[in-house]
């Protein structure tokens, strides 16, 4: 298991632990759990995402931490819209759609100003972050 892997294991099994709070990195920051399928595999995937909160939508954002590419999970997003989120200990199905701007700059400069680690990843990298809106199926 490659050290990105373990990393992401390690983050959700403590998220599960503790009703969705988590320690290190993450600490102070609102975080929920992003289930997948995969765009080539169609196996599930899980990944831990900082969110923010926007009404009744929650908008993670492809950060992959100011990378050259995005994470291979908005791959499977976009391959596959329907997703799954753990949110503390609920979970719910969502539909997951890529902002489009203006909304896309107005939702990073929000996330950015509550955790500026984002202002980092955007000045690390040429591409523009995408934020991905999550809305709650009914």
């Amino acid at each position: 298991m490659s050290e990105a892997n373990e990393w992401n294991k390690a983050i959700i099994e403590e998220f599960r632990a503790n009703e969705g709070k988590v320690g290190g990195h993450f600490v102070n920051m609102p975080l929920l759990l992003l289930h997948t399928t995969g765009a080539k595999s169609g196996l599930p995937r899980i990944n831990p995402a900082a969110y923010l909160a926007d009404g009744e939508r929650l908008v993670v954002f492809a950060s992959k931490e100011g990378a050259p590419t995005n994470p291979d999970w908005y791959h499977n997003i976009v391959a596959n819209p329907t997703v799954s989120v753990e949110v503390g200990v609920e979970q719910f199905q969502a539909l997951a759609t890529i902002a489009a701007e203006p909304e896309r700059t107005q939702l990073f400069d929000q996330m950015a100003s509550s955790n500026p680690s984002f202002k980092e990843y955007q000045r690390k990298t040429t591409r523009i972050i995408p934020a991905i809106i999550l809305t709650r199926r009914s």
